[in-house]
């Protein structure tokens, strides 16, 4: 079931509607109806995208489309709320029917998913996984911010790589991407309810969602071949996202400045003793007394042992205890010991690690 959260979007609300009801197989052969369906709720919009919606609805009888339209008080009208509350819809409607495997799948009104979309989601999520996040691709970025999009996305394409080798994980093999994000997020009923359902909040409402899957160690399969191309405007609807994101890689344009990240030999040092973490974790009910590893890796990583420790054994999810490390390290000596960089030097680094690297790597 797919769920779209709808404002003032009749500009481009077509076209997204379009690529939702022209869904194909790996074939070209059209998606059968009952396949999928798709949940539009309009909120607090003064254009004509609700009269849009129904127009459509009524052209195309046999596309699943279900229309609604809510005004909500200002405080709750923004899209984190929306987008509970269609997910949480979904959520019941398949609870209802008795089919807590069913999948309920969000994107955009300022969004076009691509053609195989659908087709992919499914094929990833039968094949085990919990969630699958789509790769987010926007169109037109405006020119000031283009180097710096490039820039960013080109160091996360680099890191996932670099943890793909380093920290393996057998529900996101290689290749894969590094985005799990509201434009395109798919998640079992099953795992939206264990991890605590999308929260309401105003903004980056799906940024926590991704963290609150990571904590209960979900199966995220980040699939290169689930797209979805959005909207690159500068004027967006919430206090921070992509737009804002946009607004500012514009102005460090103006201002000669870029982005600072982790540099390459820290990264890597933290990526590998990750991976050793995780492998204690695994059997850490076991026979085998992980008392000196720990010790290794807490003062590799700066951390106080007793407090490695201490989470080691009361977190229920490795995911859970890796979030708590993370936040240590970015607040305690690791990050004085490893001051970030510039952006551009730092993918400079991994492109020379990766050419280095055997082949098959």
């Amino acid at each position: 079931m797919v769920i779209v959260p709808v404002k003032n979007e009749e500009d481009g609300l077509i076209l997204t509607l379009n690529a939702l009801r022209l869904q194909v197989d790996a074939n070209g052969e059209q998606l059968d109806e009952s396949v999928y369906e798709v949940l539009l709720l309009v909120n607090n919009s003064t254009d004509q995208t609700h009269h849009l919606a129904t127009q459509y609805q009524r052209s195309f009888p046999e596309f699943k489309l279900h229309v609604a339209v809510i005004e909500l008080q200002k405080t709750d009208a923004h899209v984190g709320m929306v987008r509970r509350l269609l997910m949480d819809e979904a959520y019941e409607r398949f609870k209802s029917i008795g089919k807590p495997e069913g999948i309920i799948v969000s994107t955009d009104g300022d969004s076009q998913v691509d053609q195989h979309w659908v087709h992919y989601i499914l094929k990833e999520i039968s094949q085990g996984n919990d969630v699958v996040g789509g790769r987010i691709l926007p169109k037109n970025t405006p020119q000031l911010s283009k180097i710096h999009h490039l820039r960013d996305v080109s160091y996360r394409y680099h890191l996932s790589r670099l943890e793909s080798i380093l920290d393996p994980c057998m529900a996101d093999p290689w290749p894969r991407h590094f985005q799990c994000y509201g434009p395109s997020l798919a998640v079992t009923c099953a795992i939206y309810d264990k991890a605590g359902r999308i929260p309401p909040i105003p903004y980056l409402e799906d940024e926590e969602f991704r963290k609150a899957l990571y904590r209960i160690d979900a199966k995220v399969r980040k699939s290169p071949k689930v797209k979805v191309y959005t909207s690159a405007r500068l004027a967006g609807k919430v206090e921070f996202g992509f737009s804002v994101q946009l607004q500012q890689w514009g102005n460090m344009t103006l201002e000669n400045q870029q982005q600072h990240v982790e540099p390459l030999s820290a990264l890597i040092k933290k990526t590998t003793l990750k991976g050793e973490l995780r492998k204690m974790w695994r059997s850490r009910h076991d026979a085998a007394d992980h008392r000196l590893q720990l010790l290794n890796v807490s003062k590799k990583l700066l951390l106080d042992d007793a407090w490695l420790k201490g989470k080691f054994y009361a977190c229920q999810y490795f995911g859970e205890l890796w979030e708590l490390v993370e936040t240590e390290l970015e607040q305690g000596k690791w990050r004085k010991q490893n001051a970030l960089q510039p952006i551009s030097e730092v993918i400079k680094t991994f492109r020379k690690y990766f050419s280095e690297l055997p082949i098959a790597s």
